[in-house]
């Protein structure tokens, strides 16, 4: 087996619908170490959950369909796995946590059953055997009484309960990658950081590798190792955590990072946002996808930049011509985010005096 446990190279997952192909993942590549915790952070839409999908094989063919590229794990690309070979490898060597523990159990089988089930299947244990391990996964994830829970069905938990059942299930064959969706979410934050915990303390005992995917920055910044950062489908930068942090280098990932609101500083002007909106990846901007709302942008921009290392780091990579580091380049920045800004205020300031005219 090479350096890496899974490679995703130039990955091309797109959707077909009737005005044409969504690319919902347009050329994403990175790969994750055995025991690495990699965090995956975009907005909602850019293609983070359809990745994670893609490297399981659960996106739906059709619309969906693998346009190109290629997923090893192992050496083995999954894309070219027949189904059956692919059965053994989804839930046996690769879990996955799904976004809403709500709706992914089955309300008709006991959550004892619903973990035996992956056991029998991948590890050829006796119903009985499986039972007593799902029990033992109970108890290891945190649910008390876990002998009388596991005979108990999904709607008689909450909604930590039944993320702790998930994290049972996709833990229960020891695979070697986890892939967490969302994990936290619709959790409240108590119980968030209760499950956050669960899957570090148990990957770090098994040195299961971790792919978590998420929008919360404060997540991955407290358990990754590396981050990758995805805009319209495609992955824009990739650092080490702590550098990503203390030196962002795509304009993107900038924006990202003074739209949170920060505890630990006091706040002197008004909260930031990205100008704009994502593009429609029915039809994406040519070259850089986010290029229409960056205050960095030129001309050069129109073509798509590749993911090259950062001068003098060869872990941090970005996907940008520009050296957002360099003080003319910032000046330049500030001086388009104020034009726009103005031309914001005078926009509103005439479609008000234009409602005040009318009425």
């Amino acid at each position: 087996m090479g350096e890496y446990l899974l490679e995703v190279q130039d990955l091309k997952t797109y959707f077909k619908v009737k005005a044409g192909r969504v690319r919902a993942v347009d050329g994403t590549s990175f790969a994750v170490k055995s025991g690495e915790k990699l965090g995956v952070v975009g907005e909602s839409g850019c293609g983070k959950s359809v990745t994670a999908l893609s490297i399981m094989r659960l996106v739906p063919q059709p619309p969906g369909e693998y346009a190109g590229g290629s997923i090893l794990f192992q050496d083995q690309d999954l894309l070219e796995l027949p189904e059956s070979a692919m059965r053994k490898i989804r839930g046996g060597q690769i879990g996955m946590i799904f976004q809403d523990p709500m709706t992914c159990l089955n309300p008709t089988m006991t959550v004892g059953k619903q973990i035996a089930e992956g056991l029998q299947i991948h590890l050829k244990l006796s119903s009985d055997q499986a039972l007593k391990r799902a029990v033992s996964l109970l108890e290891q994830v945190g649910i008390p009484d876990a002998a009388t829970r596991a005979s108990a069905y999904p709607h008689q938990f909450s909604g930590g309960m039944r993320q702790r059942v998930m994290i049972a299930i996709a833990l229960a064959c020891n695979p070697k990658l986890l892939i967490a969706d969302e994990p936290t979410t619709a959790l409240d934050v108590t119980v968030q950081a209760q499950i956050l915990e669960l899957i570090t303390g148990v990957c770090d005992e098994f040195g299961t590798a971790v792919i978590l995917i998420t929008h919360d920055l404060g997540v991955v910044a407290g358990m990754t190792d590396r981050v990758v950062v995805m805009y319209a489908g495609k992955v824009v930068e990739i650092a080490p955590t702590d550098e990503l942090f203390v030196n962002p280098r795509h304009p993107y990932t900038l924006g990202l990072l003074s739209s949170v609101p920060r505890l630990d500083e006091q706040r002197t002007s008004e909260l930031r946002t990205i100008e704009g909106a994502p593009p429609d990846l029915l039809q994406p901007p040519p070259g850089c996808p986010f290029m229409p709302r960056c205050a960095f942008a030129r001309a050069i921009c129109r073509t798509m930049p590749p993911l090259d290392p950062v001068a003098g780091n060869a872990a941090h990579r970005k996907a940008c011509w520009v050296d957002v580091t360099d003080p003319r380049e910032q000046a330049y920045a500030n001086k388009r985010r104020q034009a726009r800004q103005e031309a914001l205020q005078a926009a509103l300031k005439t479609s008000a005096d234009a409602t005040l005219q009318s009425s």
